[in-house]
């Protein structure tokens, strides 16, 4: 909810990718949960998925690459092979920056099994001191773009003075990796049944925002690691409405 309607033509929303971390538990499926450092400008307090804005570096076609060529992304997302690239790699560098979870290997086939020597490069990354494209080819590292499926795209209401473009993903944790959760923006990390965190929503211990928490129910409702992976996804863009009852300002989705 916003305080107010703003006024004047909305705000261009800005490209952004998220990466829902998934495992499998003791219990079932487990989905890996920031909580976000309250008071900041955007959902200051709500727990979402690893994921941020689009650095214009990301666009670097000079990545080793694996997987799904940036056409089928693009053709997957509705957005230019440019912006795919971008994309896919804004997803596996945010996820890496916020988790310390790096979707790349040595090889078109290998997944990095420990991430701790790539501690000083992550900080970098987070300070913008270094693009992913080019900490991937000082590490002789090959993105991993086969790791990450299609999932949704949703675009912040017209009526937020900050806007965003996300295009949602999934992707199992990587054998031996952990996600550590160790970043500033973040106040608290958690792997967590989608159901619990649901739950925990509803009795308001977390505060969720409405791709968070329909997300958190798809995945809950497919029940496992290898369903949610083989989910065969059409996905187009979901912009919800804010409409004011009364004194009160309510998120309704098309």
């Amino acid at each position: 909810m916003v305080p107010s309607t703003p006024t004047g033509p909305p705000v261009e929303p800005r490209d952004a990718a998220t990466v829902v971390l998934v495992r499998d538990g003791d219990r079932g499926i487990e989905a890996f949960l920031l909580r976000r450092v309250a008071g900041m400008a955007f959902a200051g307090g709500m727990t979402v998925f690893p994921g941020g804005g689009v650095d214009p570096r990301d666009a670097d076609t000079s990545v080793a690459w694996s997987g799904p060529a940036p056409g089928w992304w693009a053709s997957k997302f509705a957005c230019s092979p440019e912006l795919a690239v971008a994309l896919v790699c804004a997803a596996v560098r945010e996820t890496f920056e916020e988790s310390g979870v790096l979707l790349a290997g040595p090889s078109a086939a290998t997944v990095v099994a420990d991430t701790t020597p790539y501690a000083a490069a992550r900080a970098a990354l987070v300070a913008r001191e270094l693009s992913f494209a080019r900490f991937l080819a000082d590490e002789g590292l090959v993105l991993r773009a086969d790791l990450l499926r299609p999932w949704a795209n949703w675009v912040t209401p017209p009526e937020e003075p900050r806007r965003y473009d996300t295009r949602f993903f999934v992707a199992l944790l990587p054998e031996g990796q952990k996600a550590d959760g160790a970043t500033t923006e973040a106040s608290d990390a958690v792997w967590q049944r989608p159901a619990d965190a649901l739950a925990d929503w509803k009795a308001g211990r977390r505060a969720l925002m409405p791709p968070t928490w329909v997300t958190l129910t798809e995945v809950d409702e497919l029940g496992s690691v290898g369903a949610v992976l083989d989910e065969s996804r059409e996905v187009s863009k979901i912009i919800p409405k804010i409409v004011r009852d009364g004194d009160v300002l309510r998120v309704v989705l098309p």
